[in-house]
């Protein structure tokens, strides 16, 4: 199109500048052809005029559209040019804080000096699998598609990062490496990936220094080739190293340093390992002083000093070989120390004993005299003789400098190749991918040999880019059919001609290198005579003869020749060499193993030796070229793709851009070629639907076709008149340059056109409309007017009526409040009155009552006491009578016994009665004796029979009673001591009783203390919470003091009966005496005196009345302590109330009984005498038959009945009496108490007695609950001392095993292993295999079996056979299997399952169902090896098959409802109270009875837990793909969204035929997995957990996306979000997940929807925002806010200082700085308990599932 068409009025162009380079301007007056000035308007508002060259007629370049403005690809813009370029980036960079950017096939990445949350694992995974037009341009995108090219077109791939000093490309390269290792992982356990990101700290601790530019500058290139297997999985790794800069190790400018590792050697010089090194401050030497910054802020080199050893640790390299590196490197600081003196005649020297000399000689394990020699002299071989030549000062220093290059070049080459041998792996490598970080165009005020390589290695990867550029373009116009044409770009070859030709530069200067006297001087000359008129692109310096010039692609540079030669030869003194490689350190001498090379064979011609070394050693310059054309030959067999890292200022200022610096960079590294390239062709391309969508508006409806691409054929040949400005090709569309530009334009004017019909339909329809408003005003003001008006009027007569009721209604009030206050204080004075006269009157009753209490009990307690004196006055008398009495019999009795006569009636017979008393009582004693003494040596320990028997001699005479009174005595004592112990328990019980009273009373209490609970709402809640917090602790407070009480009651009556033994023991010693003084005194009867045996006789009845007399006192004491315990039994006793209850009904029932039996005699009585009466007087008196008779013989009857019915209740309360006493044993023995004295009819003391008696028995279940618990633990400890035991003996068993050859330790194994399981399964076996064999049996067999049988197992046998018959008639709901059928089992039931077939033909759940059956039948038979294996068996194999089939959701999904079903088996059939509540009688009959499964519980919890995970997993794998596509990408309200143009990157990688995904297919998918779940009958609560994490997954993926994709953010996109999150949330609710927390997890998503679509221009817009993403962390609303770009010029871009103004508002907010939501985070899953209704034994098994080997029980 024409110029005029283009440069019209108001049209942006861009005018150059010095300082900003282009300025943006817009033209205030049309172009016309021929003008010779443009009048523009700079933004300030400065006019400007633009002179236009008259011979060229270039006018300035146009300004792109405003949404082409910040594109993620630079060949998207329209206008392809230098100042779109430079603007595109700075937008960015600067507005947008993004610093990476497309241009074509290259990543343009802007170092923003400051860390960037941009590049961690959730990037990397986000950016994973994904095509690289997909997300925003990233360092991450170009390494996946490289990973992924790799893959799919196995072919070998590079990534080339390059860029100036301190623009990042180290960096860039890191990141790369991190994704490839992150990515791919490790085929091996060597873990190469950490190798070869630890490979990075090494290498820039060894090869990068601080310099003017960059604090971490690389001195040297490096190509990493990472190896992958043919799973695509890194296996090893391979470095090459290119031009070293070692001038650097012995001179540095001003504000550089040296090499980082000499820095951090000076940093940990304080270490002890590294105290022999001698090291110091690096402003101790040379080599790292001369800088002058010896510390980079920011920077501790001592820690960077340990991540450099960890590296080296990790790639293998030992301690010793890091010390003797580190060793190597000391040296050489000490070596740059060691100062020349210059000495007479042009010679030099160095001073004896120099310190720094004699270190590095002792580091480097050298002589000392051999070294100061040589540094300052060298030897000159002729053909005959040797000559030794002194060095002047100039010289040595040259020397020491060169040596110490040496020595630091063979140290990096030697960690070099360690860290390849450590990356090497054995396995065959398929492919590759490299990286190669290598330093950029440069060109400073003196450049010299270093940049000249540098430039040359730049100017062959430049070339190399160009053609790859080239090639792409050709191969995408090719493709699509469009007609190729020959794009003019420059060709750097002769540049490359001129460096590396054949006598080109390089040649010249190896020539000059071997000529004997050559210079830089001379080698200059031959450069001007040469090159000077013969190349274009050589030039010489006007003012200086040691200098030449080379245009090179990006700019021209001026070398300086000095020192050329010199580096290029890279000599080191031979002899210095010769010295270190005498040296005894193993690691120097290996360092220069390889200089050693053998004399040339082959060659008549005879040279000198030193000659010879010359021409056979390679000059730098040609070492270079050579690795150069290796590398171009790698580079050239792979798939490059590019990386140009820019540098923004030399200030090191974060997000700070000088568009001088870009634009030179962006010159320098081919960016702007690419462009120049892109522009020549047809850099804009569109699909067919994408213009079409895009330019519909251009279209009438008529012009719409069915065939889209006519349609845009004939809209393009409409609107563009030349044909050569676009071309149509198979699937897209191909513009010039400006031509989307002036599509945009003619849009941007149809669309404002629309606009003002637009806004003159609606003005019109406004305007209207108010005219009709203030017409409708109009009459309504009238209307209301004359309403006002007449209101008023109708106001002033209502006011008037209602003045005169107010005056009415006022005065009655006053008149009415007199009254009622006169009637009010009348009231208070007679209440007053009445009350003071009520009061009065109550008091005196009071009084009165008093009185008579008083009086009651004054004349009671006189009463008393005149009967308690009369009562003491008669029996007073009484006594003094009787002692009248028995005084006078006294004195009577001693009268007869005095007298003779009646002492002899006395002894008559005395002798013969004494014999027989004799006898009788020597049996008595002896029966008793042998009685007692069997039940002293049954209580009695040893010891008191060894103080008792020697007592009971044979001879017992009378010089033996004083010791019987000595026992005696001592036996009264410890009776005493007795009683004394037990008043003391007795008090001590008393105590313990009155606390447990308290103790009993307060938990009685606490109960009716628990606080009503409120009403059910927020604030209440948390007060019910913490009551019942309370009221647990309470709780346990009380179970506690139950069980304290039980132990003290425990104490009480073990005490009680030690006191009974005690006491009963006292009085059977003392019996025990008596006796046995009778027992001896027998013998002694015939030659005993009478007076003796009387004596005796006497003593021994005194004995017995003390013995009586303690046995009274015993039995008070007893009685007493019975009151005692009786009163302590009766806060126990319970039962007592109900036998007093059911004795009384018994006798009730009796009396009853008597009297019916007395009634009916008495009426069988009178019966009788009235028929005699009657018969006698009248003969037909009522008689059997007649109605009287009839009667009588009714309620007879009736009378019997009721008897019977009696007879019958008297039978039940005593068939409920015979176990009461066995029940309340101890209540019989004790006296009832009066219960009539509480209550009258005792309901009130049997309710309390019940409830006593209810506590007991609660104590009493805690008590047994408690020794349940303590054997419990007992039968534990007793397991784990055998299982002790059995480890022991394992040890030793392998201990000894040890000590045996092979062979006997595998005899000695299986012998103790067979042993181990004879005796575990020995009986449980035999048993199992008798009653197998007897089954099997034929019944005829069975009788004649050969085997003898008891009558046990006969019995046994025959209870087999008939438990056998009732269980096949009685389905308990267990299979039987045999052992060893685990694996058929689980083989049929899991392993060959299909579970499409089980869940629509058979019972869901049905596999678990019979496990738990199987599981049953082994828990019946006690067989615990039985339960455990088959349970690990389940457990293994469900954990095989997810393992297996973890992809198969069908499967997963089905495994898991079946896992839970199990697990809900396990707990329902427990028998534990908290899963057994909703079973059915039935169902609790089916409990397990033998063994606790909660272990097993556990790990079928963790299986389910495992099975969940990879469900999520496998749904996960099936719904990512669809949720970027159907979320974001797709359509779904169509005419919303317009697509902008796009550039290269746009899907280079998709695959044709590529599956469209919507948001129904989301929706499709999740109702898939809905079905499914719910046809294998998976819990609900379950179902809502799995949603809720793919609604998690689905925002998280979906919101990642938008985070990282610019053209998402835009107000057409958030509506077409906030649509397909409407439906998401409609599939919730048909479904009934509204309530599951789903929505909840959608909200992020929402949150950014809306955040797109809200206006963001007001501070009160920033509150609004802030208020409402609530969901959204700071960094994603600032990345959203920074990404939103206008898809329609009417929308603008968010102000910096908006987003400047939600930094502000957010910054007290306390959140996670993470940018992006962690996709892969699984919550934690619970599995709440649902029980089972189904019955067991109605599962019946399908024939389908071949488990015929399985036996219903």
């Amino acid at each position: 199109m024409a110029a005029s068409e283009l440069y019209t009025q108001y049209a942006r162009v861009w005018l150059p500048n010095a300082l900003e380079v282009w300025k943006p301007a817009e033209l205030t007056k049309d172009y016309s052809p021929g003008d010779r000035v443009l009048f523009l308007q700079l933004e300030d508002g400065t006019d400007v005029e633009y002179k236009i060259d008259p011979q060229t007629k270039r006018l300035p370049p146009l300004r792109n559209p405003d949404i082409l403005v910040g594109e993620n690809d630079l060949t998207a813009l329209s206008y392809l040019h230098e100042p779109a370029v430079l603007h595109n980036l700075k937008v960015r960079f600067v507005e947008s804080k993004m610093i990476y950017t497309y241009c074509g096939i290259v990543l343009v990445a802007i170092n923003p000096y400051e860390s960037l949350p941009i590049y961690d694992h959730d990037i990397i995974h986000a950016y994973s699998g994904q095509n690289m037009g997909d997300m925003d341009p990233h360092i991450f995108a170009v390494a996946e598609e490289a990973y992924k090219q790799m893959a799919r077109d196995e072919r070998n791939q590079s990534v080339i990062v390059s860029g100036e000093s301190g623009a990042g490309k180290t960096v860039s390269a890191k990141y790369a490496m991190r994704y490839f290792a992150t990515v791919s992982g490790s085929s091996c356990e060597t873990n190469v990936e950490e190798k070869v990101l630890a490979s990075n700290p090494i290498m820039e601790a060894i090869g990068n220094a601080k310099t003017t530019r960059n604090d971490n500058s690389s001195r040297f290139g490096k190509y990493i080739e990472i190896g992958f297997d043919k799973n695509y999985r890194i296996i090893g790794a391979n470095m090459r190293t290119y031009l070293l800069e070692k001038s650097r190790v012995v001179f540095q400018a001003a504000e550089e340093r040296n090499y980082h590792i000499f820095y951090q050697l000076c940093a940990s010089s304080h270490l002890p390992e590294f105290k022999a090194l001698k090291l110091g401050s690096a402003d101790d030497f040379l080599c790292t002083g001369q800088g002058g910054i010896p510390v980079i802020e920011g920077v501790d080199d001592t820690k960077e000093m340990r991540s450099t050893r960890k590296a080296f640790s990790l790639l293998g390299i030992s301690e010793t070989q890091q010390m003797g590196v580190f060793q190597i490197l000391a040296a050489l600081l000490h070596l740059g120390n060691v100062e020349v003196k210059e000495g007479t005649m042009d010679s030099s020297a160095i001073l004896a004993e120099n310190n720094h000399l004699m270190v590095f000689c002792e580091l480097m394990g050298v002589a000392y005299e051999d070294m100061s020699h040589w540094l300052c002299h060298r030897k000159l071989k002729t053909t005959t003789e040797t000559y030794v030549k002194p060095l002047p000062k100039a010289h040595a220093v040259n020397a020491r400098d060169a040596l110490a290059k040496h020595i630091y070049a063979k140290v990096f080459s030697w960690i070099v190749d360690r860290i390849n041998e450590s990356l090497r792996s054995a396995i065959k490598q398929r492919s590759f991918i490299g990286v190669l970080d290598i330093y950029g165009f440069e060109t400073f005020d003196i450049n010299s040999f270093e940049q000249f390589c540098i430039n040359y290695a730049n100017e062959k990867l430049q070339q190399q880019f160009n053609m790859h550029v080239f090639k792409l373009e050709q191969e995408e116009y090719m493709k699509e059919d469009i007609p190729w044409t020959l794009i003019d770009f420059y060709d750097n070859q002769p540049c490359i001609n001129l460096i590396e030709a054949k006598m080109g530069v390089l040649d010249l200067l190896d020539e000059e290198c071997k000529m004997p006297k050559g210079s830089d001087d001379t080698w200059a000359q031959k450069l001007y005579n040469t090159f000077l008129k013969k190349s274009e692109i050589f030039d010489k310096p006007r003012m200086s003869n040691k200098a030449f010039i080379i245009h090179h692609f990006a700019d021209k540079v001026e070398y300086q020749c000095e020192g050329f030669l010199e580096k290029n030869k890279d000599t080191v003194n031979e002899e210095q060499i010769n010295v270190l490689k005498l040296s005894k350190f193993d690691l120097l001498v290996e360092l220069f193993r390889d200089e050693e090379t053998a004399a040339p064979t082959g060659r008549t011609k005879t040279t000198r030796p030193g000659q010879a070394q010359r021409d056979n050693k390679k000059t730098v310059g040609t070492q270079f070229r050579n690795s150069l054309n290796l590398l171009m030959e790698t580079l050239n067999g792979t798939t490059p793709h590019y990386v140009r890292c820019i540098k923004p200022n030399d200030h090191k200022s974060p997000f700070t851009l000088d568009p001088i610096r870009a634009v030179q960079q962006l010159r320098a590294c081919g960016v702007l070629e690419t462009i120049r390239i892109s522009a020549a062709g047809f850099p804009s391309r569109w699909t067919y639907q994408e213009f079409f969508s895009r330019y519909r508006v251009l279209m009438k409806q008529k012009d719409i076709l069915s065939d889209m691409k006519l349609t845009c054929k004939n809209v393009l040949e409409k609107w563009v008149k030349d044909h050569d400005k676009y071309q149509f090709g198979k699937n897209k569309i191909f513009f010039r340059a400006g031509q989307v530009a002036y599509l945009e334009k003619l849009r941007s004017d149809r669309l404002r056109k629309a606009c003002v019909r637009i806004q003159k339909t609606i003005r019109c329809w406004l305007a209207r409309k108010r005219f009709l408003r203030m017409r409708r005003a109009a009459v309504t003001i009238q209307k209301h007017a004359r309403g006002y008006l007449a209101r008023c009027r109708v106001a002033f007569l209502r006011r008037t009526r209602a003045a005169v009721v107010i005056q009415k209604n006022q005065r009655m009030l006053a008149a009415r409040r007199r009254y009622q206050d006169l009637r009010c204080a009348a009231v208070i004075m007679q209440r007053l009155l009445r009350a003071y006269q009520a009061r009065q009157t109550y008091c005196k009753l009071l009084y009165e009552h008093k009185v008579l209490i008083v009086q009651r009990w004054v004349r009671g307690w006189l009463a008393r006491r005149r009967y308690q004196r009369s009562l003491r006055a008669v029996v007073y008398l009484q006594s003094c009578v009787r002692r009248m009495a028995a005084r006078r019999e006294l004195k009577k009795l001693k009268v007869e016994a005095r007298s003779v006569e009646h002492f002899k009636k006395l002894n008559v017979g005395m002798e013969n009665k004494i014999m027989q008393l004799q006898r009788k009582v020597d049996e008595q004693v002896r029966s008793r004796f042998l009685n007692g003494l069997g039940s002293v040596l049954h209580g009695y320990p040893v010891i008191s029979r060894v103080e008792v028997f020697p007592q009971c001699s044979p001879v017992l005479g009378s010089e033996k009673l004083p010791s019987l009174l000595e026992q005696l005595s001592f036996l009264r004592q410890e009776l005493e001591t007795t009683r004394g112990e037990k008043e003391a328990v007795q008090e001590e019980a008393r105590a313990y009783r009155e606390e447990n009273e308290k103790v009993v009373i307060f938990l009685h209490l606490v109960p009716n203390e628990t606080p009503v609970p409120h009403p059910d709402t927020e604030a209440h809640a948390e007060d019910r919470r913490w009551l019942d917090r309370d009221l647990s602790e309470e709780r346990r407070r009380y179970q506690s003091l139950l069980s304290e009480y039980a132990q003290l009651e425990g104490r009480y009556a073990d005490l009680k009966e030690e006191m009974t033994l005690t006491v009963v023991r006292n009085a059977s010693e003392l019996h025990l005496l008596s006796c046995y003084s009778l027992v001896q005194g027998a013998p002694q009867q015939d030659v005993t005196d009478m007076s003796v045996l009387l004596k005796l006789q006497r003593r021994v009845t005194e004995l017995e009345q003390e013995k009586q007399t303690l046995q009274r006192h015993l039995d008070k004491r007893e009685e007493v302590q019975e009151d005692h315990a009786r009163t302590a039994a009766e806060l126990k006793t319970a039962g007592r109330a109900e036998l007093d209850l059911v004795a009384l009904k018994r006798q009730e029932l009796e009396s009853e009984n008597k009297r019916l039996k007395t009634d009916l005699a008495e009426l069988r009585q009178s019966l009788a005498t009235v028929s005699k009466s009657a018969s006698a007087k009248t003969p037909s008196s009522p008689g059997p038959g007649s109605a009287p008779y009839n009667v009588l013989l009714e309620q007879l009857d009736s009378a019997n009945e009721e008897l019977e019915i009696r007879k019958e209740e008297v039978l039940l309360l005593r068939s409920h009496l015979v176990p009461l006493p066995d029940r309340f044993h101890h209540v019989l023995f004790r006296a009832t108490p009066d219960y009539h004295t509480l209550n009258e009819d005792g309901e009130l003391w049997l309710a309390y007695e019940g409830l006593k008696e209810t506590n007991r028995v609660l104590v009493s279940q805690l008590q047994m609950q408690d020794r349940d618990h303590e054997e419990g633990l007992e039968e534990l400890r007793v397991e784990v001392c055998r299982l002790r035991e059995e480890n022991s003996q394992q040890q030793q068993l392998i201990s000894q095993s040890l000590l045996l050859p092979p062979e006997g330790r595998v005899d000695a194994g299986l012998q103790h292993e067979i042993t181990r399981l004879t005796n575990c399964n020995l009986v449980g076996s035999l048993r199992y295999t008798v009653t197998n064999h007897l089954a099997m049996m034929p019944a005829s067999n069975r009788g004649s079996h050969s085997l003898p049988m008891s009558n046990d197992w006969v019995q046994a046998w025959a209870a087999l056979q008939r438990r056998i018959t009732r269980k096949e008639r009685d389905f308990k709901g267990m299979l039987e299997y045999r052992r060893g059928d685990e694996s058929k089992l689980l083989k049929g039931l899991v392993l060959e399952l299909k579970p499409r077939g089980v869940a629509v033909n058979l019972l869901p759940g049905l596999p678990a169902y019979i496990l738990f059956m199987c599981l049953r039948h082994a828990d019946y038979c006690n067989d615990d090896q039985r339960v455990s294996t088959l349970l690990n068996s389940t457990i293994n194999s469900i954990k095989g098959l997810i393992k297996k089939k973890g992809s198969d959701f069908e499967t997963v999904s089905f495994w898991l409802a079946n896992t839970c079903r199990l697990l809900h088996c396990l707990k329902q059939y427990s028998g534990e109270e908290p899963f057994v509540k909703q079973n059915t009688p039935r169902q609790n009959k089916h409990c397990l009875t033998n063994f606790d499964l909660s272990e097993y519980r556990q790990l079928l919890n963790d299986l389910a837990v495992q099975v969940y995970q990879q469900l999520v997993k496998s749904m996960e794998e099936t719904l990512l793909p669809m949720i970027v596509p159907g979320m974001l990408e797709h359509e779904t309200i169509q005419g919303v969204l317009g697509s902008k143009p796009t550039g290269l990157r746009k899907r280079t990688s998709s695959l044709p035929g590529e599956a469209v995904y919507t948001v129904d297919s989301i929706i499709q998918q999740l109702s898939l997995f809905h079905a499914t779940l719910t046809q294998h009958d998976v819990d609900h609560d379950l179902i809502k957990q799995v949603v809720r994490q793919l609604f998690y997954i689905t925002c998280s993926v979906t919101l990642n996306n938008l985070l990282l994709r610019k053209e998402m953010c835009s107000w057409s996109k958030g509506l077409q979000i906030r649509y397909n999150v409407w439906q998401l949330e409609e599939w919730l609710d048909e479904h009934g997940l509204s309530g599951c927390g789903a929505k909840e997890m959608l909200e992020p998503l929402i949150q950014a929807a809306q955040l797109l679509q809200v206006k963001k221009k007001t501070e009160e817009d920033a509150q609004a925002i802030c208020t409402m993403c609530s969901a959204l962390t700071t960094p994603q609303i600032v990345k959203v806010l920074n990404l939103y770009t206008p898809v329609i010029e009417f929308e603008e871009r968010v102000p910096t200082s908006f987003i400047k103004t939600i930094q502000v508002l957010l910054k007290d907010r306390v959140e996670s700085p993470q940018l992006l939501m962690d996709a892969k985070k699984i919550f934690s899953v619970t599995f709440s308990f649902t029980p089972s209704s189904l019955a067991l034994e109605t599962i019946q098994i399908p024939s389908s599932l071949n488990l015929g080997f399985l036996t219903r029980v």
